[in-house]
């Protein structure tokens, strides 16, 4: 399936692998560009040198392109906005941020920026900016999320900018993509189904606790301070929810979740550790290698955009 983004990003299928912090490392994101999609390395809040080492290590296991996710908020957003340049990182997605002041030194490297967008002013914004493509991501998705659902952002957005729109939130099979398509998408990026990827480092507590999860069971933390995050509900959403009904100020809630992503990802406390994943985890219900997962989506997907 050809679209305007496997065009600009030189991969074979319109897959984007979601830039998770923790989550998003090396094993990860070769693995998924090796299986013809775009595999992203989550840079969050790493050290300039680790996420250097992460893009080698990568390059080692693929020769396919291979993007990194940088959060704008990062303290260390400059010096790793360079070591993308140094390493010759094939694409790179943005996000918290306006990725403006880096823009010239990416794109005279060759490299492709496609910022994460949850509004139509953000896309517009980015577009203006020099984004060769926007990932518009509904409120389904894991993580940090925006107002919007999926299914109004992506539509209101593809009809407000001329480059190639990337839908997110709330996809994990061949059905989710085809509904993408038809908003007007050009490609689709997905998290939480990658998290349970065979490849993935995740866990397998982590890998369970979505497995096993039910429709209902994500919920958000975080509304009432204006920092939304969607996880699989946990002893440690419980008390967070608590604490934020009860009027307790962000920085002292912060202190409840500090490590906490770590906690779950790394070391398999599904507790007390922040279980992020998107609405989609009920859907999910057996682990598969990357090849197998694309290769499923797409061919569920391409049946039924020929009906």
């Amino acid at each position: 399936m050809k679209t305007r983004i496997t065009e600009l990003l030189g991969i074979e299928y319109p897959v984007i692998q979601g830039g998770m912090a923790w989550v998003a490392e090396y094993h990860l994101a070769a693995a998924v560009s090796e299986a013809g999609g775009l595999g992203l390395i989550g840079a969050a809040s790493a050290p300039p040198e680790i996420v250097r080492e992460q893009i080698r290590e990568a390059r080692k296991l693929t020769d396919k392109p291979v993007g990194v996710n940088i959060m704008l908020l990062n303290p260390n957003a400059e010096e790793i906005a360079a070591v993308v340049v140094e390493e010759g990182v094939e694409a790179v997605t943005t996000g918290a941020g306006n990725p403006g002041k880096f823009m010239e030194m990416w794109k005279n490297a060759g490299i492709k920026v496609i910022p994460v967008v949850a509004s139509v002013a953000m896309a517009k914004l980015m577009e203006r900016a020099g984004a060769d493509a926007v990932i518009a991501e509904g409120m389904e998705a894991g993580g940090h999320i925006g107002e919007a659902t999926t299914m109004t952002l992506v539509p209101q957005v593809v009809d407000a900018v001329r480059i190639p729109v990337v839908a997110a939130g709330g996809i994990a099979d061949g059905r989710g993509f085809a509904a993408a398509m038809m908003l007007g998408a050009e490609a689709v990026q997905m998290g939480t189904v990658f998290v349970t990827a065979e490849e993935s480092i995740v866990h397998n507590n982590y890998k369970q606790k979505i497995l096993g999860a039910k429709d209902i069971d994500s919920e958000v933390t975080g509304q009432s301070h204006g920092h939304p995050i969607r996880s699989l509900r946990n002893k440690m959403t419980r008390e967070y929810l608590k604490l934020e009904r009860e009027g307790i100020p962000f920085e002292e809630l912060e202190q409840l979740t500090l490590g906490s992503l770590r906690k779950a990802v790394i070391d398999g406390d599904v507790v007390n550790g922040s279980v992020m994943a998107g609405q989609i985890a009920g859907l999910i219900k057996e682990e598969k290698s990357c090849r197998k997962l694309i290769r499923d989506i797409m061919e569920q997907a391409e049946a039924l955009l020929k009906k």
